[in-house]
């Protein structure tokens, strides 16, 4: 009688256990690394915003900062203007942000609003919330005209909030 080759049913059960050990393991780290992923993008996007805003401001004294962010992104003309001034690209200056719908990007959502009852413009206020807390971020970030960072784990972040160090 011949002896066969290969594995029996334990061994392969046996492996398979210990891929999904390895597996339980490192998902919960891979999905944790994805948030900080996602809150260093939306830190980052915001300091984008507050050197747009300030450019913007710089270029078009007459109507200070501007008033969303599709104002900043590149709208659909090739010359820059103070409505379309081509500042921020395409994702964070998307052509439907507005202050209640506002843009997603890396999982956070941006709203900018500037206090159009003044012209110039002379504030603004920028925030980021994650799309889905817990999986997309765990902190809300806002910024305005002075370009200080403040987070809030709790809910939507304001001006009162830490700044980030």
């Amino acid at each position: 009688m011949k002896k066969q080759k290969g594995f029996s049913l334990i061994e392969l059960l046996i492996v398979v256990a210990i891929i999904l050990i390895i597996a339980a393991i490192a998902i919960p780290n891979l999905l944790r690394s994805r948030i900080a992923a996602n809150e260093a993008s939306a830190v980052g996007s915001l300091r984008s915003v507050n050197t747009a805003q300030v450019t913007y401001a710089a270029t078009y004294p007459t109507v200070g900062f501007a008033p969303d962010l599709n104002t900043l992104g590149p709208g659909s003309g090739t010359t820059p203007s103070s409505t379309n001034a081509s500042l921020l690209d395409s994702v964070l200056g998307c052509s439907g942000g507005n202050a209640t719908t506002g843009c997603p990007k890396s999982g956070y959502t941006f709203i900018l609003s500037g206090d159009i009852t003044n012209t110039p413009i002379t504030t603004y206020t920028a925030s980021a919330g994650p799309v889905t807390v817990d999986q997309t971020g765990k902190r809300y970030f806002f910024t305005d005209a002075s370009g200080v960072i403040r987070y809030n784990a709790a809910g939507p972040a304001s001006s009162t909030d830490s700044p980030l160090q």
